[in-house]
C-alpha cells in the first residue's frame, strides 16, 4: 500500500473527532462519506484548510469530506486507523438531533421536483392579486374564478404530487402512494366532512379532516406505506404479489391514515387554537408574536388552518381581528424578503431565479414556493424568516394592529387594516417595515456562515501536478446526449461550488456515456456510476452519472471498458437505465469536470443547451 496519503488520512480522522467518533465510513468516486456519532466534534474549518481536502459537506446526517478522484487511496490509508467499526455504541444526544435534520432533508427533497409547479401556480395567484388590486378584473368575475382554480389546483392537490416524490425517495410504489392521496381527497371524503356526522372504520372513530393543500399528513402516510408495502413484498409469494401487495397496502395504510396518522395535524391544531385563546386572555399582544415567528412551521403541519378561523370569530364579535392576521402578514413579508435576499447571496443560478420569483409571490401572500423551495432546503432563510416575523409580530401585537376584514396576508391585503383610526394602518406598515429590515439583516448575516464560497482545488491530484501541457487549447466533446447545464445548477454543492474542478453538467436524454476524446481510463468506480479519463493532451476528466447514485451499488449501470483501457473518441464507455434510475428517486444530473483544472489558465464551456457527442463541450486553455 502506498504511504502517499498516510498523513492526510491521519489528519482527517483526527479532525472528524477521532476513530471513536466514526460509526461507519464509505467512499464514492470523489469523497469520503462518514457516519459520525457526533458531527459537532468535527472541526470543519481545519478540515477545509487541509492540503488535499477540497471541501466539507454535512448533509442528511452524512458527513462528507471531498477529496477528488484519488479518494480511494486516502480511504485505503484510513482503514488501519479506524479498525473494526461497530454499530453497537449507543446514539448520543447530538446524533438524535440529526433526526430533525434528516426530517427537514426528507421534506425538502420531496418538494424539490415539484417546485416549478408550485412556483408557477404561486405567480398566477400573485398576478390575480395585482389584477384585482388595480381593478383590472373583479374577484367576482368568471375570469377570476377560472384562473384562480387553475392556480389553486396545484396547492389543493399537493398531496398527490408529494405522494409521488416521497415514495420515490423512500423506494416504494409512487402509484400506490398517489392512490392513498386519492383516498384523502376523494369527493366522498369531502361529503362526509360536509355532513359532519360521526364516522367509524371497524368500530374505530375516523376524524374528519380536510386534507386539501396539506403537507405533513401525506408524507407521514407514505412513510407508513413504505413499511407496510415492503413487509407484504417479503411475505407474499411472487405469483400473487401483483394482486395482494397493492390490495393490503392500500387497505391497511388507508385505515391507519384516516384513523391515526392523517389527523395528527388536526388534533395539534385544535389544541394550539385553544392555547391561543388562553394566551390572548393573558397577553393580547402575544398571538401576533407567536404567529409571526412560527407561521412557516404551522403551515408545514397544517396547524394554521385551525388558528386562522379564530380571526373570523373575533371579527364577527368585536368588528376587528388581531389573533392571526397581523402575525401572518409580517411572517409572509419576512418569507418573501428572506427569499429575495437569498437570491442575491447564493452562488447557485437556479436558486437565484427561484428566490426572486418565490420572494415576489411571498410578498403577495403566497409563501409555498419560497418556504419549500428556498427557506426549508437552505435552512438559514427559514431561521431569518422566524426572527424577522417575530420582530414584526411583536410590534404589531404591542401596537394592537388589527384588520377589519379577512383575506390573504400579503401586500395586497394592507387595505384590510384601514379603519376609523388611521393609526392602525400606520402600525401595520411599521410592523411590516420592522419585519422586512430585520429579516434582510438576519438573512445576510446568516448567509455569511451558511453560504460557502467556491473552493479552488489546489494540488487535487499530485500525480498530474507536474505534467507539461504542450497545446494552446484543447477542445473536448460532449460525452452525453442531453441538455448541457452550468455546473452551478447541480444539486450537489461539491460540484456546484467547484470543489472538484471546473466543468458543466448534463441532463441526459439517453443512458449512454461515450469517450469525449482519445485517451485512457484512469479510474472506474466499482459501481460503474462514475469514470475518470485522461486525454492524450493531459486533461483529466471526471464523469459522474447522477447524484448519490453510488447508493444503487451498480444497479442499472454497465461498464464497457475497464481501468487502464485505451479509448477512442466516440467509444461507448458506460450504459445505464435512465428511467429506472429516475424511478428509484435519484437525480440524473451528470456533472463532467476537469479535475486538474489548476494546471490550466482557464476552462470554458461552449454554449449551453442540447448537445450530442459531435458537439464541443469544453475548451481548456493553457
Amino acid at each position: 500500500m502506498s504511504k502517499k496519503y498516510e498523513q492526510l488520512a491521519k489528519d482527517i480522522v483526527g479532525l472528524v473527532g477521532g476513530e471513536k467518533n466514526v460509526r461507519n465510513l464509505i467512499h464514492c468516486q470523489t469523497r469520503l462519506r462518514f457516519d459520525l456519532y457526533e458531527a459537532s466534534k468535527a472541526n470543519v474549518a481545519e478540515l477545509k484548510a487541509l492540503n488535499g481536502v477540497a471541501g466539507v459537506i454535512n448533509s442528511g446526517g452524512q458527513f462528507q469530506v471531498v477529496i477528488g478522484t484519488h479518494v480511494s487511496e486516502v480511504y485505503d490509508e484510513m482503514q488501519p486507523l479506524l479498525g473494526v467499526m461497530t454499530e453497537s455504541v449507543a446514539a448520543s444526544d447530538n446524533e438524535k438531533k440529526n433526526v430533525a435534520l434528516m426530517a427537514v432533508e426528507f421534506i425538502s427533497s420531496a418538494f424539490t421536483p415539484i417546485i416549478p409547479a408550485i412556483s408557477g401556480a404561486g405567480m398566477i395567484r400573485a398576478l390575480l392579486a395585482l389584477l384585482v388590486l388595480f381593478k383590472v378584473i373583479s374577484n367576482e368575475s368568471q375570469t377570476y374564478f377560472v384562473i384562480n382554480f387553475m392556480a389553486d389546483a396545484v396547492f389543493y392537490f399537493l398531496p398527490f404530487l408529494l405522494a409521488s416524490t416521497a415514495a420515490r425517495k423512500l423506494k416504494c410504489s409512487p402509484y400506490l402512494a398517489m392512490a392513498l392521496a386519492g383516498v384523502l381527497l376523494h369527493p366522498n371524503m369531502a361529503r362526509l366532512i360536509t355532513e359532519g356526522n360521526p364516522v367509524e372504520i371497524f368500530a374505530m372513530p375516523m376524524r374528519l379532516v380536510n386534507y386539501g393543500s396539506s403537507v405533513i399528513p401525506i408524507l407521514l402516510i407514505v412513510i407508513v406505506q413504505s413499511y407496510i408495502e415492503k413487509f407484504f413484498n417479503r411475505v407474499i409469494p411472487n405469483a400473487v404479489k401483483i394482486v395482494f401487495v397493492p390490495m393490503f397496502t392500500i387497505l391497511l395504510t388507508g385505515i391507519v391514515a384516516l384513523v391515526a396518522v392523517g389527523p395528527i395535524g388536526s388534533y395539534a391544531g385544535e389544541f394550539i387554537a385553544l392555547g391561543f385563546e388562553i394566551i390572548r386572555g393573558v397577553a393580547p399582544w402575544a398571538p401576533a408574536v407567536i404567529v409571526g415567528t412560527l407561521l412557516p412551521i404551522m403551515v408545514m403541519f397544517g396547524i394554521h388552518t385551525s388558528v386562522g378561523p379564530l380571526d373570523v370569530i373575533q371579527l364577527t364579535s368585536v368588528g376587528y381581528a388581531n389573533i392571526f392576521g397581523p402575525g401572518a402578514m409580517v411572517s409572509n413579508i419576512a418569507t418573501g424578503v428572506a427569499a429575495l435576499v437569498t437570491s442575491r447571496v447564493t452562488k447557485v443560478q437556479s436558486e437565484k431565479l427561484l428566490g426572486t420569483s418565490a420572494g415576489i409571490t411571498a410578498l403577495m401572500g403566497i409563501t409555498e414556493p419560497a418556504l419549500y423551495g428556498i427557506a426549508l432546503p437552505k435552512k438559514y432563510p427559514l431561521i431569518a424568516t422566524m426572527i424577522g416575523g417575530g420582530a414584526g409580530g411583536l410590534y404589531a401585537g404591542l401596537s394592537g394592529a388589527s384588520r377589519y376584514a379577512t383575506g390573504s396576508s400579503g401586500l395586497p391585503a394592507i387595505p384590510l387594516y384601514i379603519g376609523e383610526d388611521i393609526s392602525n394602518l400606520y402600525n401595520i406598515l411599521i410592523a411590516i417595515a420592522i419585519s422586512a429590515v430585520t429579516t434582510a439583516i438576519a438573512t445576510y448575516l446568516l448567509s455569511l456562515k451558511y453560504e460557502k464560497a467556491a473552493v479552488v482545488v489546489g494540488e487535487a491530484n499530485e500525480t498530474t501536478a507536474t505534467q507539461t501541457i504542450q497545446v494552446a487549447s484543447v477542445s473536448i466533446n460532449s460525452p452525453i446526449n442531453g441538455e448541457m447545464l452550468p455546473l452551478s445548477e447541480v444539486q450537489d454543492e461539491a460540484f456546484s461550488e467547484g470543489m472538484l474542478g471546473k466543468g458543466v453538467a448534463f441532463e441526459p436524454v439517453e443512458g449512454k456515456v461515450v469517450a469525449p476524446f482519445d485517451g485512457e481510463v484512469v479510474g472506474l468506480f466499482p459501481t460503474n456510476h462514475a469514470i475518470g479519463l485522461l486525454s492524450n493532451d493531459g486533461v483529466e476528466l471526471l464523469i459522474h452519472v447522477g447524484l448519490n447514485t453510488v447508493e444503487l451499488n451498480g444497479k442499472f449501470f454497465e461498464a464497457h471498458v475497464k481501468q487502464g483501457d485505451k479509448i477512442k473518441q466516440g467509444q461507448t464507455l458506460l450504459t445505464f437505465d435512465l428511467e429506472s434510475i429516475r424511478e428509484a428517486g435519484y437525480v440524473t444530473q451528470t456533472p463532467v469536470v476537469v479535475t486538474n483544472a489548476g494546471n490550466y489558465s482557464d476552462v470554458k464551456h461552449d454554449a449551453l443547451g442540447i448537445k450530442n457527442s459531435n458537439n464541443v463541450m469544453l475548451t481548456v486553455h493553457i
